[in-house]
């Protein structure tokens, strides 16, 4: 009998654990629930439509880029419509990334042309996700997620000079410019 008690008092502690941990909601949660509502445009952008010419890469960026797996995007766009309902979003892309668990690389921008930051997801050089997280008051705000395994942010910079050259198939990317419009 003292061992069954033992028993269930282990697992409802067990229990208590894993919900309490799952209070706080993920970025992956975050999008997943949002993108399909109003005033949201979702994104995943495939490697392949970067047209990298990978023999002209060094050996740091071609690193960089098969530590990559893909990319998303999430934007809100505010209109005069939804002001409180962005405050409110806003807000919540905010709290999810005041999480301990990010690591800030760097912040920038100003209030009239919008702010930006770069989170990190991971260890040192062994990066899951890269977050950038930009805001324009009167337009809206975007995600972007860079999602791979072992990723280096030295590398992984060293790569976007190799992006500069690139022929970006921007299909799919004006359609996410012509959101803010």
């Amino acid at each position: 009998m003292i061992s069954l008690i033992k028993n269930l008092a282990g697992m409802m502690l067990l229990v208590v654990t894993v919900y309490s941990c799952n209070q706080n909601q993920s970025l992956q949660r975050y999008y997943v629930d949002n993108q399909e509502q109003p005033n949201f445009l979702s994104i995943d952008v495939p490697l392949s439509m970067l047209n990298l010419d990978k023999e002209h890469l060094t050996q740091d960026q071609q690193e960089a880029y098969k530590s990559i797996q893909k990319l998303n995007m999430l934007a809100y766009k505010v209109t005069p419509d939804n002001t409180l309902e962005y405050e409110e979003e806003i807000a919540k892309v905010k709290n999810i990334l005041d999480d301990s668990k990010y690591e800030e690389l760097m912040r920038g921008g100003n209030p009239e042309d919008g702010t930006f930051i770069i989170k990190t997801l991971g260890k040192d050089d062994d990066i899951e996700e890269f977050i950038l997280f930009g805001n324009m008051e009167k337009k809206g705000f975007a995600i972007v997620r860079v999602l791979g395994s072992d990723m280096n942010p030295n590398k992984i910079m060293s790569l976007t000079s190799a992006l500069d050259k690139a022929k970006i198939n921007d299909s799919q990317l004006s359609q996410f410019t012509e959101f803010f419009k």
